[in-house]
């Protein structure tokens, strides 16, 4: 089961929404979404029942974000360029072939990303605030790491395909 292509299908990204999430404020606001679950759960001895809302925001604020903002007029720019790669990873497979040291080293990420969860899960369980904020950062930093590969993949192999170029905009 390949976890981005099931988020992909929960967030019912076309091509339209694929488009709007390469604005770089989708991008870069869409950082907020681990921190802000972080808060959500970690203030639960206050909230009460009221966390499930805070959760239920967040996850709302997690399904319109890419939808929220325009298209950008331009797209030259990292934010929009590690939308385009995700894209393309997400898409891997049959004709879109991918690199081998993309691949591996996409995989080495994600990796490290489900290498942090369990500490991150386990500091929400125990309120060990410490360790929740050593784990949302290593969560962060793999996250940041992951698109900064996408740009790499994008710059990659955009020439490859004539619909890859078109997402380009200058």
């Amino acid at each position: 089961m390949d976890i981005l292509k099931v988020s992909e299908r929960l967030m019912s990204m076309d091509e339209s929404s694929w488009q709007r999430h390469s604005n770089p404020l989708s991008v870069y606001s869409r950082f907020s979404i681990l921190p802000l679950f972080t808060v959500a759960i970690a203030v639960r001895e206050y909230l009460g029942w009221w966390t499930l809302a805070a959760v239920l925001l967040v996850s709302l604020w997690t399904w319109l974000n890419p939808r929220l903002f325009s298209a950008p007029d331009t797209t030259n720019n990292w934010a929009s360029m590690g939308t385009f790669g995700e894209r393309i990873y997400l898409n891997r497979g049959g004709e879109n072939l991918i690199p081998s040291h993309h691949l591996r080293m996409c995989r080495w990420i994600i990796g490290l990303q489900f290498l942090g969860l369990p500490f991150w899960l386990y500091s929400l369980y125990s309120m060990s605030y410490p360790l929740m904020l050593l784990s949302t950062l290593w969560l962060m930093i793999t996250k940041v790491w992951f698109v900064d590969r996408m740009v790499w993949l994008y710059s990659d192999v955009k020439d490859w395909n004539p619909v890859y170029q078109s997402w380009l905009k200058s």
